[in-house]
């Protein structure tokens, strides 16, 4: 499917045609059964028609009709990926396979590349979904959880995209704390100034995401490659060794690494619900898994290697060591030390590069948001961008100093439920539903009565909650199976417990609910 530079520019600039959903009536009074016209928030529709005049998106998580289906290009699904990536945060989690979990740069590297490879599988098949749909991601769950069970995951996704948006931004402010000479950026400024930049593109939505992350990889990819050629002369390869111990760090930090890349699962129909209904499903899923995997096993391991430039370069060691193990001066030490001014020039973009991980966080969180129900659904999503921005911001400003320990504990959980989440939105498109979306009734994605009840969808997330408690390893709690790995604290293998115990339990229960309910 070929695609023009004049489509894509018509695509980014207008509806090609389309209705705004504001002058349809679709926002005011909706096919989905939400009055938007009247109650506490009905001032917010009035700034909501003011803000469209200007280019902000006002739809939110309605079904996209067939007919008003305009992206161009399936290319897309995997240039946003690539640069939701291609930043400083992927670069951070590469560095935790050596500082937290004692693994050596060839362990951590391998263990990155097939952890990847295996957890991004899913993400790359819901992204399909938004295109056959033309549903969000979290609405889709409603046909397999039902319109309460989904509530829990509704919630937890909500707070995995705050999460995620004050761990990164905390990543970019340390990036930005390093730029000047003596350090004299502080901290809360660059929290601030990531934040605004990111809500100003999450504010103008679905196109203008699009239009940013098409590019935003490029200048981001071209400034690791220089990194590398710096430091690759003081990187080491080696194995920690072979045993118990290793086996436990490695599955630990694999559990890390799936934290990261099944992140995204709950997210990924988000940004393909404007792809013609007509796109083959097979290249949005080659896009989409190529556009993941290219950064994430890229920076990853430039991340892990990066941390084994300690011994031939001390000085860096002294300096990420001297700031709070800072991921700024680790930055900093190869662009801003060799090329002065214009590494710090550089090192500006890469702490910029958060934004383009920021931009899917606060553009879901509003979605995710108005999953919760026909009342969440009548506050506008401008709102709900603006919301996520400031509570983010409240949160990185308070902790700031606590990065490596919650950006572990977050991606471990994240592993946990999205994997138990997964588990259940595939096993019910494909074996209770026969792999096809015409066995779904998609138009009744706010009629509750025609989803399912939702009994079978809280068994099976209870059986794959008993798997993560019994396989996690963590400092706060190692459960049996994670213990049996030996070292210090055992190996997570938490969310492969999950899945597991999901896939069983679930499919019986389903069979069960459908046969007693029809539904």
């Amino acid at each position: 499917m070929s695609t023009s530079s004049a489509e894509l520019k018509d695509y980014d600039l207008e509806e090609k045609g389309a209705a705004s959903p504001l002058e349809s009536g679709e926002v005011v009074s909706a096919h989905d059964g939400v009055n938007r016209e009247a109650g506490a928030v009905a001032w917010l529709w009035r700034i909501s028609k003011k803000l469209d005049s200007y280019g902000v998106e006002v739809r939110g998580v309605e079904r996209v009709p067939e007919h008003e289906r305009n992206h161009p290009s399936y290319f897309d699904a995997g240039f946003l990926w690539m640069s939701a990536n291609m930043t400083i945060s992927t670069f951070s989690l590469g560095t935790l396979g050596i500082s937290l979990n004692g693994l050596n740069s060839t362990d951590a590297c391998l263990t990155i590349l097939f952890f990847n490879l295996l957890t991004t599988l899913p993400v790359a098949t819901f992204s399909t979904w938004g295109k056959c749909t033309g549903l969000r991601q979290m609405i889709i769950g409603r046909f397999s959880f039902g319109p309460w069970t989904i509530l829990f995951p509704i919630l937890l996704n909500c707070l995995a995209c705050i999460g995620w948006s004050t761990i990164n931004t905390i990543v970019g402010a340390s990036a930005l704390h390093n730029v000047t000479t003596h350090n004299q950026l502080p901290e809360p400024a660059g929290i601030v100034i990531i934040a605004l930049i990111t809500l100003a593109v999450a504010l103008f939505g679905y196109r203008w995401v699009h239009a940013l992350e098409r590019y935003a990889s490029i200048p981001v990819f071209v400034i690791f490659i220089i990194m590398f050629g710096q430091a690759g002369r003081f990187m080491e390869g080696g194995f920690a060794g072979a045993g118990e111990a290793e086996a436990a760090a490695v599955l630990s930090f694999g559990g890390t690494i799936a934290g990261f890349a099944l992140g995204w699962t709950s997210l990924a129909a988000d940004y393909t619900v404007n792809f013609p209904v007509e796109t083959p499903s097979w290249k949005v899923w080659l896009a989409t898994y190529f556009g993941l995997n290219f950064p994430m096993i890229l920076i990853e391991c430039l991340g892990a290697l990066m941390m084994s430039t300690f011994k031939n370069k001390p000085t860096w060691g002294e300096s990420y060591e001297s700031q709070g193990e800072s991921l700024g001066a680790l930055l900093a030490a190869p662009l801003v030390g060799p090329m002065g001014g214009f590494g710090r020039f550089l090192l500006v973009i890469l702490a910029l590069s958060i934004v383009a991980n920021n931009i899917p966080n606060v553009y879901s969180f509003a979605l995710t948001f108005q999953s919760f129900g026909r009342y969440a659904q009548a506050i506008p999503r401008f709102f709900l961008c603006i919301v996520c921005t400031a509570i983010y911001i409240a949160l990185a400003e308070a902790g700031y100093n606590s990065f490596h320990d919650a950006f572990d504990l977050l991606l471990v959980l994240l592993a946990y439920w999205l994997a138990i989440y997964s588990a259940v939105l595939l096993i019910e498109h494909f074996v209770f539903r026969g792999g096809s979306f015409s066995n779904y009734d998609l138009d009744a994605y706010n009629t509750y009565k025609k989803l399912p009840v939702g009994l079978a969808a809280f068994g099976g997330c209870a059986c794959g909650v008993a798997g993560a408690v019994v396989g996690m390893a963590q400092k706060w709690y190692i459960g049996p199976l994670g213990a049996s790995f030996g070292g210090p604290f055992g190996a997570d293998i938490g969310f492969e417990l999950a899945f597991a115990f999901t896939c069983v339990g679930y499919p019986p229960l389903r069979y069960l609910e459908r046969k007693y309910t029809g539904r």
